[in-house]
């Protein structure tokens, strides 16, 4: 995304910075990149935690998001809308 990085951010991601009616996002380059690092790397390290709490406790895939969900409620670290997409993440790597 910005120059001589080799991280790439998905629209998924970039559209939590864009606002409604708008077309481009109220934060920089920089700023999206660093958001979007932390959450990747944040529903990466949830992967092995939610894969052994369901095979330990023996719940379904959906009981486990929606105990992520409810831990990621109220975040000081997250947005909401950041929060939001870490679940959807670790949906997608929970399905591989």
């Amino acid at each position: 995304m910005t120059e001589g990085s080799q991280i790439v951010v998905p629209p998924s991601f970039v559209a939590l910075f864009v606002p409604s009616g708008r077309v481009r996002p109220v934060e920089t380059a920089t700023v999206i990149e660093q958001r979007y690092e932390l959450c990747e790397d944040f529903a990466q390290m949830l992967l092995g935690q939610a894969q052994t709490r369901q095979w330990e406790w023996g719940i379904t895939r959906e009981d486990v998001l929606q105990r992520v969900a409810q831990g990621l409620q109220g975040s000081d670290v997250f947005s909401a809308d950041e929060a939001q997409w870490v679940l959807m993440r670790l949906e997608e790597l929970l399905s591989c």
